[in-house]
């Protein structure tokens, strides 16, 4: 089994970087798009990989095993770069004129042992403007032998004129049942907890594996969850107090909002398909979420999911964290106070 084997879905966006390579066609810059942990890293790793295996068959590329194949999963090829943002002082991640200055300057180098060189830049969304058009001379002029890959949660979150010298590949979601085989057999989940990992990864492989290694995590989980249930019970001005805490921690709000937010598609699954919807992520919230769907109206859900997406777009774009909160806490409707599950 060769790495390209070992990438769970994603089929199609395989198929089309080994027919580039196959055909001598690969581009020299690519933008991997999709949600948080839902397998870019992972393609940008092994398209790096493919093009650098020593192993003797084209059809064994990438092996996994050769110097260059390791060297580039450890992060310590010489010539396979890596960036990602730095945190700011305000908790937000931001990627600077200088990282991609530096990158630059190493790009101009002459390779030391790969045959193409190639840059990963992890979260370009988090590329602040000036970083943005220095990075847009390299996609205009790049270097010989040099590919480009960048990841990013969304195309429109970049500039157009980025965008456009890329090579596009958008990964979507894997369904939860593609999600559960692979954590039974790649991971050795036991099979009740593999299917619920699946479901709460909401189509992110990497998210159900991280759940599945660290089970702190799910504790952590239950009480995000826990504090939505407490927000529907506040007040107006308790409201306007819990969005100025959170406000605090910019840097957790997305993770927290996305997971607020497939609360909120489930609600909307119930409320339009009925009790037994299918697709149902937040399995272990079962009785809140049916709960909530008998107590509200279809239309105040879809409200209410409308709103959650809006926040999440808003903080993607480095919007007015504590202004983003407030909208979005006074546009959840008024609710007693819950009890949760209790984490599987």
């Amino acid at each position: 089994m060769n790495e390209w084997q070992k990438i769970v879905g994603h089929e199609w966006a395989v198929e089309v970087l080994q027919a580039a390579i196959k055909h001598k066609r690969v581009g020299h810059a690519y933008l991997i798009t999709g949600p948080s942990q839902v397998g870019k890293g992972s393609l940008a790793r092994t398209l790096a990989q493919a093009l650098n295996c020593t192993a003797g068959a084209p059809a064994e590329r990438p092996c996994g095993h050769c110097r260059s194949c390791m060297l580039i999963a450890a992060g310590r090829h010489p010539d396979v770069k890596n960036v990602t943002g730095e945190s700011s002082g305000r908790g937000k991640v931001t990627l600077k004129i200088d990282q991609i200055r530096q990158l630059q300057s190493e790009l101009n180098l002459t390779a030391a042992e790969a045959r193409i060189k190639v840059a990963v830049v992890d979260g370009f969304e988090a590329a602040n403007q000036s970083a943005a058009n220095a990075f847009l001379k390299t996609l205009e002029e790049p270097p010989g032998d040099v590919v480009l890959i960048l990841t990013a949660t969304a195309a429109d979150t970049l500039l157009p004129t980025i965008t456009s010298r890329c090579r596009v590949i958008s990964l979507r979601p894997l369904k939860a049942e593609l999600i559960e085989s692979a954590l039974i057999e790649r991971w050795d989940v036991e099979p009740a907890q593999a299917r619920i990992l699946a479901h709460l990864a909401d189509g992110r492989l990497g998210l159900a594996v991280t759940l599945a290694q660290n089970p702190a995590l799910l504790d952590e989980r239950a009480a995000h969850m826990e504090l939505l249930h407490e927000i529907f019970g506040l007040t107006r001005v308790d409201r306007f107090a819990a969005a100025e805490r959170l406000a605090r921690q910019p840097e957790e709000l997305p993770d927290l909002l996305r997971l607020w937010l497939g609360y909120w598609r489930d609600l909307a699954l119930i409320a339009t398909a009925g009790p037994e919807a299918e697709a149902i992520s937040n399995v272990d919230q079962l009785d809140s979420l049916h709960a909530h769907a008998r107590t509200w109206s279809a239309e105040t859900i879809l409200s209410g999911l409308r709103h959650a997406e809006r926040a999440l777009w808003q903080l993607e774009r480095n919007a007015n964290t504590r202004l983003v909160m407030e909208n979005l806490f006074l546009a959840y409707p008024a609710l007693q106070r819950l009890s949760v599950n209790a984490p599987p």
